[in-house]
């Protein structure tokens, strides 16, 4: 892991993280942080910074005679959010796997929590704020985690484009934002993504389709709704077979990493290492 991390940071990772000082070659150098960070993440399931440090201190420390104090690794580490926000898009880049479909992406969204939505969150005010959360019935302040995955049959499915949005942004939004001038696909999302209007114009202009669970209309009287109610239910069970997978990605990646839960962090940079730190610590196993 830190040849492959050496290699990265000679050839990218330093065009993102480059210091304009007298210490611009410090003893401990950044590919050290980075690899203890994901190393330890990945190997050891260990999630918190202070964790992370006095694991290497322990077991690591001949491998890495310079490491500093807690406090300046953190503080280092929370310089590395461009870097590791680089890796990660590299990771899911060249380590694609071969059977990912190039035309049929499945969507959704994940919750990363700074604080519940009891307390007032102070904590990377700029890029977070307060929403409710239906899947798990909370509010709460923070982050959402947009993916575009690329749909695997009978496998999770590998994020093609990953974005973060404040809490309270809807997906249909990030969507048009992000990825709906995407041409000659076939979208798979919840009932959030239902817009008629819209997807029939992207249909037209890119050959694209967004395909959801069948939305009920409010007001339909019975005799209508009775009357698609077997074909429709078959449609959305199609439907939600293809997308379901997709949940399945976010326990995985959360379960390996432990993403959701930010709490821990105390600003915005550190912010940013949580979620890019913890999706290249995710995927740096498909290299080792």
């Amino acid at each position: 892991m830190y040849l492959y991390i050496c290699e990265l940071y000679e050839s990218e990772l330093q065009f993102v993280c480059q210091r304009f000082s007298n210490n611009n070659r410090p003893e401990f150098t950044d590919q050290e942080i980075i690899t203890i960070y994901l190393f330890v993440m990945h190997s050891e399931q260990r999630f918190k910074i202070k964790h992370i440090h006095q694991f290497a201190k322990d077991y690591l420390h001949s491998w890495f005679p310079k490491l500093p104090s807690y406090v300046a690794f953190n503080t280092r580490l929370n310089r590395m959010s461009e870097a590791l926000k680089c890796l990660s898009d590299i990771l899911m880049t060249t380590q694609r796997p071969y059977d990912c479909s190039s035309n049929t992406n499945v969507l959704d969204s994940m919750p990363i929590i700074t604080c519940s939505g009891k307390r007032h969150g102070k904590v990377a005010r700029e890029i977070t704020d307060k929403t409710f959360c239906s899947t798990k019935g909370i509010w709460y302040f923070g982050l959402k985690l947009h993916v575009l995955g690329m749909h695997r049959p009978s496998k999770l499915p590998f994020p093609e484009s990953v974005i973060i949005t404040q809490a309270s942004e809807n997906d249909l939004n990030a969507f048009k934002q992000n990825w709906a001038d995407l041409s000659n696909r076939q979208f798979y999302g919840d009932k959030i993504y239902h817009d008629t209007e819209f997807f029939v114009n992207m249909t037209k202009e890119y050959n694209s389709a967004m395909l959801t669970p069948v939305k009920g209309v409010k007001g339909q009287p019975d005799c209508l709704k009775f009357f698609d109610k077997a074909a429709n239910e078959l449609y959305s069970k199609a439907v939600s077979s293809i997308r379901q997978p997709i949940e399945a990605f976010f326990n995985w990646i959360n379960e390996k990493t432990n993403i959701q839960r930010a709490s821990n962090v105390r600003s915005t940079n550190g912010l940013l290492v949580h979620v890019f730190g913890k999706l290249a610590a995710a995927f740096i196993g498909l290299i080792i």
